[in-house]
């Protein structure tokens, strides 16, 4: 039988990754449900391509403009929109594989829906592990979900370490999580005060949101990607570790207690992983180019500037403290991501922003997801203060 895919954030560069490697096996897959946020047009065009059950938009008004839109066109696909919606899609009784591309915290609920449900989630979205931490981990324990990491990095990882998870402690050094170093990594940090947004957006190997983009640039990305690491495979913060590795080969390693070294490599193509979590443990086409290693440039790897990326440390930081802290610096990051995008702050500022949430918010134990979110909610609150504060 066809595995049936719901595909959360399918207008996003991840979702439309998704969508392309889908095509390509019409005999293994059939796309269930699509979300999107916003683009009422690019969803339109899906749903015409893929015909799922469901579309779901973020909110009423744009639910209502793709429904216009899809009665215009003969279109069958039920349009919804809303968190509960979402949660519905991705936990439908229907559904096998659930594509987690929704960039942000609003990715978290329908993820818990997924996680207990029982499905395989396929997890694009750094915030469910950033922000949910050992909630989520527990939820996918106890729902018996399949958890793949869809991060070039951290699939890399999956795909280094023993078959049985339960070995990895007893066999397993250190995780490395290399990085690009974004368009700025051998620029004057005290030239990034003038740093645009699309000069930000501008990455030098992958093809990726704003959002995402910008994370790269100031490497808050890699410290998300610390964070998320710790809880997918139970690893020590101590035993994770960023390199900069500028041409995006090698995705990721894992150094065994021996010092012998596993690692991943491809081209920088995230429909790689993604063909790899849909298909697992198999192996599928994905479309992407084959390395050629006869024209291969030289592989160079250093350390990261703390002066360049000062955010990059903060993932140690908040692992060290109490658990809704990686919650804080999620939260506070989008907000400060979005005021450099709208022109309100620097893009040095950034870390300001970061920083001073992070110094400013009071962190209990968190225990349940809602705690997390009212967290979420307070961080938010007080990271748009110190935009105000700072704005240009």
């Amino acid at each position: 039988m066809k595995q049936r895919v719901t595909v959360l954030g399918s207008t996003g560069s991840i979702g439309v990754n998704t969508l392309d490697v889908l095509s390509m096996h019409p005999e293994r897959f059939e796309v269930f449900a699509l979300s999107a946020a916003t683009q009422v047009d690019l969803m339109l065009a899906q749903c015409a391509r893929f015909k799922p059950t469901f579309a779901v938009m973020a909110s009423v008004r744009h639910g209502e403009l793709l429904a216009d839109k899809m009665r215009a066109n003969n279109l069958t696909t039920e349009v919804l929109s809303g968190s509960q919606a979402l949660e519905m899609i991705a936990s439908h009784e229907v559904v096998d594989a659930v594509m987690a591309a929704i960039v942000g915290a609003a990715g978290l609920p329908p993820c818990m829906a997924a996680a207990r449900a029982g499905k395989r989630l396929l997890l694009a979205n750094k915030e469910a592990l950033v922000v949910g931490g050992a909630v989520f981990m527990q939820a996918v324990r106890q729902g018996g979900a399949q958890l793949l990491p869809i991060d070039s990095e951290h699939s890399a990882i999956f795909q280094s370490l023993p078959e049985d998870p339960a070995t990895w402690s007893d066999r397993v050094e250190k995780i490395v999580l290399t990085a690009s170093g974004g368009p700025f990594r051998q620029s004057d940090p005290a030239t990034l005060k003038h740093v645009t947004p699309d000069q930000a957006c501008a990455h030098p190997n992958w093809v990726m949101g704003r959002k995402i983009s910008v994370d790269s640039a100031t490497m808050m990305n890699k410290a998300l990607e610390v964070i998320e690491a710790r809880y997918l495979f139970g690893v020590l913060p101590q035993q994770i570790e960023v390199v900069i590795h500028p041409q995006s080969i090698i995705h990721s390693l894992v150094q065994y207690r021996d010092t012998s070294v596993v690692a991943q490599l491809g081209t920088p193509d995230m429909r790689v992983p993604i063909a790899y979590g849909l298909a697992w443990p198999e192996r599928i086409a994905s479309g992407a180019r084959a390395l050629d290693f006869r024209a291969l440039a030289t592989m160079t790897f250093d350390a990261p500037d703390p002066s360049r990326f000062p955010g990059l440390q903060l993932a140690w930081e908040v692992l060290d403290a109490a658990a809704g802290s990686t919650a804080v610096l999620n939260a506070a990051n989008e907000v400060g991501v979005a005021a450099f995008l709208a022109g309100q702050i620097r893009f040095d500022q950034i870390h300001q922003v970061n920083r001073e949430t992070l110094d400013g918010i009071c962190v209990a134990e968190s225990k349940g997801i809602d705690e997390l979110l009212a967290l979420d909610q307070q961080t938010r609150s007080a990271a748009r203060a110190i935009v105000k504060r700072l704005g240009v």
